[in-house]
């Protein structure tokens, strides 16, 4: 089918697997995509609107959530497609309904959809490490850490993932679930803390000034993983047969945001000044959060480890940065 999908290159030869990239014009997304087509796999990115989509794929304008089960079910498998990818969502700069939406609402349509299609496919949800109770120092998560989180991000994230670890104990879709741990890379979006701080660099250069830094205070230390290996991960488990669980990716330690700031600002050139907005005086006594992923079990069922280092992932995600307008 795909009969809306515009054609960025030949379908690939018999052998190769057509995968399906939900959210695959964004951030994660794109990164999962170059993944799978650098195995030579026809790739279809579908997004809400028609957007640009990464080299090599297919793009598919397509609202999930408004588009009835069966329809639904129909456009998204219609081709065949032996892997589906959930990378869609909403975080950064979002409201705590477009989260719902595009975190839970969209998973449960999603679901809806793939129960009708004729032909059954493997599906890989993209999940977050933010489902899990906050973490203190010492302890990293690993995937039978209770899942209390305290953000809206992490509420409507984990009812993503229950929703799709309860379709698959009924045997209603064959499919898991990756908890992803902080993604570091070219394409970082500007409301993120990499992202945000990689544009005013850019900016500071392109006037010919140092940069002020402007930020919340950077007290915590948290997980990061490279995109390209995070993209890896999802190709792991597409390939592998683990289903109805969870499985956590990330680099394996915690690090502190400020070194991680401060990495970005060195790697750039860019003389800069770090400036911390104060904290509230109930917030100060809080202990700072340090979120550390247990891969082990990424290790042992997916035969998946991080490769690449977090300067390799600074370093790209600077060379990548679009010069800002003048």
């Amino acid at each position: 089918m795909f009969g809306n999908a515009t054609d960025q290159q030949d379908t690939p030869e018999g052998g190769h697997a057509r995968v399906v990239v939900l959210g695959g014009t964004g951030f994660v997304g794109r990164h999962v995509c170059a993944a799978f087509r650098n195995e030579h796999n026809d790739v279809i990115a579908v997004s809400r609107h028609a957007s640009p989509v990464p080299p090599g794929t297919r793009a598919l304008a397509l609202d999930l959530c408004a588009t009835p089960p069966e329809e639904l079910g129909r456009a998204l498998t219609g081709g065949r497609p032996s892997v589906v990818v959930n990378a869609a969502g909403a975080v950064w700069a979002a409201s705590e309904a477009q989260m719902a939406v595009a975190n839970a609402e969209l998973v449960r349509c999603l679901l809806d959809g793939l129960r009708t299609a004729a032909a059954p496919v493997r599906l890989v949800h993209l999940g977050s490490v933010n489902e899990y109770a906050p973490a203190h120092a010492g302890r990293p998560v690993h995937e039978s850490t209770p899942t209390h989180p305290t953000t809206a991000y992490g509420q409507t994230k984990l009812r993503g993932t229950d929703l799709v670890l309860d379709a698959a104990r009924r045997g209603d879709v064959d499919a898991l679930v990756l908890r992803m741990a902080n993604i570091a890379g070219p394409g970082s979006p500007a409301a993120s803390l990499l992202g945000q701080v990689a544009h005013q660099l850019r900016l500071a250069a392109r006037e010919g000034r140092a940069a002020e830094i402007r930020l919340t205070p950077l007290r915590a230390a948290r997980d990061f993983v490279d995109a390209t290996d995070a993209a890896a991960a999802v190709r792991a488990a597409a390939r592998s047969a683990v289903r109805a669980r969870v499985v956590n990716i990330g680099s394996g330690r915690a690090v502190a945001v400020r070194s991680l700031v401060e990495l970005l600002i060195k790697v750039s050139g860019v003389p800069a000044e770090i400036m911390e907005q104060p904290l509230p005086e109930s917030a100060a006594a809080t202990p700072p959060e340090c979120l550390e992923v247990d891969i082990r079990l990424a290790r042992d069922l997916l035969g998946w480890t991080p490769r690449r280092s977090l300067e390799d992932a600074v370093a790209d995600l600077w060379q990548d940065l679009p010069a800002p307008p003048a």
